[in-house]
């Protein structure tokens, strides 16, 4: 029976509910938490145990991603302090699932009050009321940016790891934002760089006019798009799955799961088709006994599995859907109603993505690095 007003449950009786919360086969991590609830976090099951960890490790990468860090993002105010409340013990993993989470302190549900029935454009609002009958209308609930708080806590134990076990090394940065695009050397660009400036571009003189741009546009009550790039370093030759796991085809999934992500490439991505055969494909050379391609054109992946040569992706976010103008929508029973602006929300995305681009792209890589060292023994 349906009470008389609630609506009926879009899973038949007896039917199976799956919650896709859950990235990774052997490093596997899970989200948890809402925007606005009392906690963000993760669970991290298959870190292999001894490798030393500590609060300071994930707060390092946490600092980078979190609200309030400058002036052209968002002014909530969380200092997303990290605590690891499992899964470590005197300094190192114990090999069992570590528990990450962070509280919230800063969230204003009342913010968002006048949201309660109307549809934000672009955002997630509707779309869950399709899929669940009910939504958490505080800030976005699941479909927030802040669900990636647990991402990027994840993403430091496994970029520790990679480091550790294989050397490898993830630098990304702020590629494009809205026709302004950087020029940056894949094989050179560092992390310090990269940090150099709130924009997080590595091209200090593009970062000026990108810092200006997107100044302009919040000033305006409206925002922007972009691209973030990163390159992965010393990832050995091996890791990816044939066929429905191809190494690519996970980092597109992983990046493709983050809110405003809306386009992937990987090496040459789309501009490869302004290129002939003979132009595109990447020539092999022998390298002191190292197999080499002169050209990494294909994003250091090759038939759906690394080839040794750097892995190069861009990752390409929407505007920010919230904007500070009133807009056209309609409420829950379909009835046409302005929305008018409210809350703190980055005028652009693109600075705070990029260390959540940097831990998706960790987190594949070392998922594949475990799986490779499970089926050959290799690595």
């Amino acid at each position: 029976m349906i009470a008389e007003g609630q609506r009926e449950s879009p899973l038949p009786y007896g039917g199976a509910h799956h919650v896709a919360s859950t990235l990774g086969q052997l490093f596997k991590i899970s989200t948890w938490g809402e925007s606005h609830g009392d906690a963000m976090g993760v669970v991290v099951d298959g870190c292999p145990p001894r490798l030393e960890l500590s609060v300071d490790d994930i707060q390092k990468e946490l600092d980078r991603r979190r609200p309030g860090q400058s002036e052209i993002s968002t002014q909530r105010k969380e200092g997303d302090r990290a605590e690891i409340l499992s899964g470590v013990f005197d300094g190192l993993t114990l090999g069992t699932p570590i528990l990450i989470g962070v509280w919230n302190q800063d969230a204003r549900g009342k913010d968002y009050e006048h949201m309660r029935t109307k549809y934000r454009p672009s955002h997630a609002d509707y779309t869950y009321d399709a899929k669940f009958g009910i939504r958490n209308w505080k800030g976005g609930g699941r479909a927030s940016a802040r669900e990636t708080v647990g991402r990027v806590a994840a993403g430091a134990v496994a970029k520790k790891l990679l480091a550790r076990d294989y050397g490898v090394e993830i630098v990304g940065y702020v590629k494009q934002v809205w026709k302004l695009a950087a020029e940056v050397d894949t094989d050179t660009v560092t992390q310090s760089e990269v940090e150099a400036n709130i924009a997080r571009c590595p091209d200090q003189d593009m970062a000026v006019r990108i810092i200006e741009r997107i100044k302009e546009a919040r000033k305006d009550g409206d925002s922007l798009g972009g691209v973030v790039e990163a390159v992965a370093r010393g990832v050995p030759p091996g890791l990816g799955e044939p066929v429905f796991d191809k190494l690519e085809a996970d980092l597109a999934k992983a990046m493709l799961s983050l809110p405003a992500c809306k386009g992937f490439e990987v090496g040459s991505g789309f501009g490869g088709i302004t290129m002939t055969g003979s132009e595109h494909n990447d020539a092999f050379y022998n390298d002191g006994g190292r197999i080499r391609t002169r050209t990494n054109r294909s994003g250091g992946i090759q038939g759906g599995i690394s080839n040794g040569e750097n892995i190069v992706i861009r990752a390409a976010f929407k505007p920010t859907a919230t904007i500070m103008r009133p807009q056209e929508t309609v409420d829950s029973d379909g009835n046409p109603t302005m929305l008018e602006p409210r809350g703190r929300h980055d005028p652009c995305v693109l600075p705070r993505a990029v260390p959540i681009v940097e831990a998706q792209m960790a987190l594949v890589l070392i998922d594949h690095a475990l799986r490779h060292r499970g089926q050959t023994g290799d690595l």
